[in-house]
């Protein structure tokens, strides 16, 4: 990654609202961009929201992220702060294929400015199986990595959760009291989503902390504000067969957050593939 622009974050302290060890991941990229980061302690981000929806997000992934950079901010008693938020479930288009997307945002207020960096989760570990007892449970356990990643376990129908489970014999248990709790005698098993229980999750962290730490060194053209870099995609690209729109996107579209000036890239390519067009391949 290049240090272009670290200069601009040369003792600056960004103070981290997390419960589930998010700064391994994300603490080495920030610092190559200038930026020490340090986990606030005793907060509870739980109170924003939980994966198993005990307590639900309020908002957007970056309404929630930058909820817990305040809220870093507030307990701190700093000027900077981090938030973290990941979202994870099926794929809209392919159910079948499991989707996660992350969001980071830093809230500056000595800048009064809000950057933010999100990215898909690439190949997440994400996943569920219902079972009477643990036997049935295998292959599940194989596909995601067991133990390494954790699991959950809640009756079918609701109730209680069990989080963080690794040992067999503690989720042999736990699976064989939430099938008895049920009205359908099964239990519901799933991925533990929460970042310390998830590897896959923890290095899609770090790789978006590369990425954010790219723009953190990258001062806008117009006016010198850190954060330049991409706001929102580019416009649709024309079918080469027919014309129409498809869902490819051109270059995305470049902004910073302290001017609004914005800059739009030109593509690699003028024209989409048809198999990507609704038209000529519905």
């Amino acid at each position: 990654m290049s240090t272009r622009g670290s200069g601009l974050w040369a003792g600056r302290i960004a103070r981290l609202a997390t419960m589930h060890g998010k700064e391994a991941a994300l603490a080495p990229p920030l610092a190559r961009a200038g930026l020490e980061l340090r986990r606030v302690a005793g907060v509870d981000t739980d109170a924003l929201g939980t994966f198993t929806g005990e307590i639900p997000r309020a908002g957007s992934l970056h309404d929630a992220a930058e909820a817990k950079a305040r809220l870093a901010i507030e307990l701190s008693r700093g000027d900077l702060g981090l938030g973290s938020e990941g979202a994870y479930g099926p794929h809209p288009q392919i159910p079948v294929i499991p989707q996660g997307v992350e969001t980071l945002v830093l809230v500056d207020a000595a800048r009064d400015l809000v950057l933010s960096e999100t990215m898909e989760a690439p190949r997440p570990v994400y996943d569920h199986a219902e079972a009477a007892a643990l036997p049935a449970l295998e292959p599940f356990l194989a596909r995601i990595g067991f133990p390494g990643h954790a699991v959950i376990v809640q009756p079918k129908g609701g109730g209680p959760a069990r989080k963080g489970l690794r040992a067999r014999t503690a989720l042999a248990r736990a699976v064989a009291e939430a099938a008895e709790a049920s009205a359908d005698g099964l239990a519901v098993v799933q991925t533990d989503m929460r970042a310390h229980m998830n590897p896959t999750r923890m290095r899609a962290l770090a790789a978006l902390a590369e990425r954010f730490a790219e723009r953190l060194t990258c001062p806008c053209p117009a006016c010198g504000a850190p954060g330049w870099g991409p706001v929102r995609p580019g416009p649709a690209l024309p079918c080469a067969c027919c014309g129409g729109a498809t869902l490819t996107r051109g270059a995305p579209v470049r902004g910073c957050a302290a001017c609004a000036h914005e800059a739009a890239e030109a593509s690699a390519t003028a024209q989409a593939d048809p198999m990507h067009c609704p038209a000529c391949n519905p």
